[in-house]
């Protein structure tokens, strides 16, 4: 290997064993983080595809807190493939759990199943290509005949496969062994990036919304796109070598890997902010809890209700005090109200915490 990959795939580890420490101290804002790691990573991922929506729209949908209408398919993409890492979330911790065919087919059905015309969960019976922006095929898959062999020999590499081989690595060559099979008729790009955090999430070190890189790859796609396209040379080529995709990777997991370091650095000062606005004001503790979530994708009384672990009269009530005292802004009515940080509350919560980097904050919505 690469001395230069070598010594990257080194300071990885490193930075994954410094993520891992982080994460088990179980700061009190680690939750909402999660939510926002875990959205980001989903709308990363299906961006890719064209499938994009607002920051905060993902934030809540990912989290299960706004319902997404069934001809929405930008939404349901953002859903089901939340729903796919959920369940990768489930294998990653399975003590039993094994590679089968079956474990890529039904994460598959989990991203897809929304396209129900486009066989979600089943292997392809016909022929597959990708096109460019000029409309040229730029790749071929092979013959859908070949689709169940090739893939049972993926299948058994990864739950057989006994070289030492890094798990960035081992998770880089799934990706793009299934990507350039295209076993699918639709989705290849989001099953090939699900069971690469499925590899790394396997690891056990980190869950998979902080293992992935698909918020690095949504950022990056024309590179993305490039990579893969060089490397694979236009048709299904396992034997080519795939030193520059696996460079790539790497990178990806350098700058995810900083980014979410930086990200929580940032949330501690976040929240240590939110604290110092509770307690001049002698409010309850619990109310920090509301403002963490009004800023990173807004609240609602379950949600709220759920993390402070409080009635839905009491969360009610903490809320209209925050609205009253010009700290959060609400959107929708009954039921459905949601709450978010008011411009003035973003630009102080903004101010306190710029010595520490910029704050990756969505927009304020329309109130």
């Amino acid at each position: 290997m690469n001395p230069e990959v070598q010594r990257q795939l080194d300071e990885v580890g490193e930075l994954r064993s410094a993520l891992g420490r982080e994460i088990r101290r179980s700061t009190p804002w680690l939750g909402t983080l999660r939510r926002l790691v875990k959205a980001t990573s989903v709308e990363g991922s299906t961006s890719i595809e064209g499938f994009a929506v607002p920051g905060e729209d993902a934030v809540a949908i990912v989290g299960g807190e706004q319902h997404v209408d069934p001809e929405d398919e930008a939404r349901m993409a953002v859903a089901s493939y939340a729903r796919a890492m959920d369940h990768v979330g489930v294998m990653a911790l399975d003590p039993h759990f094994q590679w089968l065919e079956r474990v890529i087919l039904d994460l598959h059905f989990d991203a897809c199943y929304f396209h129900r015309g486009r066989n979600p969960g089943v292997w392809r019976t016909g022929p597959v290509g990708v096109t460019g922006s000029d409309g040229r095929l730029i790749y071929r898959g092979p013959e859908a005949s070949d689709v169940p062999r090739l893939m049972t020999e993926v299948v058994e590499w990864l739950e057989h496969d006994d070289r030492d081989d890094h798990v960035v690595v081992k998770a880089a060559m799934a990706h793009l062994h299934i990507a350039s099979i295209h076993p699918f008729r639709d989705g290849n790009g989001r099953i090939a990036r699900i069971v690469q955090s499925l590899v790394l999430a396997r690891e056990g070190l980190l869950s998979p919304e902080f293992t992935s890189i698909e918020e690095y790859l949504g950022a990056h796609t024309p590179a993305y796109y490039g990579v893969l396209q060089r490397v694979q040379a236009g048709h299904y080529q396992p034997e080519r070598d795939a030193s520059e995709w696996v460079e790539f990777c790497v990178e990806a997991h350098l700058a995810q890997a900083r980014q979410r370091l930086e990200q929580i650095e940032e949330a501690g000062a976040r929240w240590t902010f939110l604290e110092s606005i509770v307690g001049r004001r002698g409010w309850p503790d619990r109310l920090v809890i509301a403002l963490e979530q009004s800023l990173i994708g807004g609240s609602d009384r379950a949600s709220y209700g759920k993390e402070a672990d409080v009635s839905s009269a009491t969360a009610s009530n903490d809320f209209r005090r925050l609205v009253d005292a010009g700290l959060m802004a609400t959107r929708g009515r009954g039921r459905s109200t949601r709450y978010y940080a008011s411009d003035d509350l973003r630009q102080r919560v903004m101010a306190a915490v710029a010595a520490r980097g910029d704050l990756p904050l969505p927009d304020a919505p329309e109130a």
